[in-house]
């Protein structure tokens, strides 16, 4: 071992400890990605950019801002369980209010897909994605990555939704604009999990989450709810450490895609 690098008895080659994980090519110390990785984590609505860059002494907001976008990429464990059970399944807006936009019409805002299992009266694990549209191929197509084949999967009467008994799914319908409940009374779940994310848009992040990376701020949301009743923050920083490892690395470049400038 020189420069800390190792090598293979093998072929010779060389390699690091940090190859292959979020941490690959990084020149700061790992003591330093750990204490920021138990910052988001011992947080219960995490940090921002700007929160994380003065907790560190970071020197560049650029740099904490990637590293949030690095950590957001191992909050979500591949191959991890799909729901199941009975499930609520809507989609909710994330954005700025729009003139002239009526139902299911956006033209700026992201359109995400909310499911939550039933927990007796509680709720108990969700999913979240932004799809680009409410057509029958984007809702089934989250549905089939989130929820169990067979699991009962609570919807109101969009058509987008029609498809799920011959993909296998028994399908509760509510029309929500016949009967004499309100949504919220009718999904509750559903409802609540979406004001729960926009109000921590808006906190945390200060409303500034561009659409183009907003499934990573879904992860976050999703890995934050799914772990709210754990009892010691100390398991989240471990459950967020050996996902560190196990996922791929995130280069600037790959996280920023074609923008030019990343902002939160």
């Amino acid at each position: 071992m020189s420069n800390g690098l190792l090598r293979c008895r093998t072929c010779h080659r060389r390699t690091s400890l940090t190859a292959g994980t979020i941490f690959q090519d990084t020149r700061k110390p790992l003591r330093m990605w750990f204490l920021a990785m138990w910052f988001v984590t011992s947080q219960k609505n995490g940090v921002s950019a700007l929160g994380l860059q003065r907790v560190l002494g970071l020197g560049s907001y650029e740099t904490a801002w990637t590293w949030l976008h690095k950590l957001r990429r191992a909050m979500i464990r591949p191959g991890r369980d799909r729901l199941a059970g009975s499930i609520e399944v809507d989609e909710t807006y994330v954005g700025g209010p729009e003139e002239g936009m009526r139902g299911r019409q956006t033209e700026t805002k992201a359109i995400v897909v909310v499911a939550a299992e039933k927990n007796g009266n509680g709720i108990g694990r969700i999913r979240l994605r932004r799809v680009m549209d409410v057509s029958e191929d984007s809702l089934l197509s989250f549905v089939k990555e989130a929820v169990t084949p067979g699991s009962v999967v609570h919807t109101d009467g969009w058509r987008g939704y029609s498809g799920l008994v011959k993909a296998g799914y028994q399908h509760q319908v509510t029309a929500i604009s016949r009967g004499t409940e309100l949504a919220h009374e009718v999904m509750p779940r559903v409802h609540m999990v979406a004001s729960l994310l926009k109000r921590w848009l808006n906190g945390t992040h200060q409303g500034g989450v561009q659409n183009h990376h907003i499934n990573y701020y879904l992860d976050e949301f999703t890995f934050r709810f799914n772990r709210r009743n754990s009892k010691a923050r100390g398991l989240l920083f471990h459950r967020l450490a050996q996902q560190a490892v196990a996922v791929d690395p995130a280069p600037y470049r790959t996280i920023i895609g074609s923008e030019n400038q990343a902002t939160e």
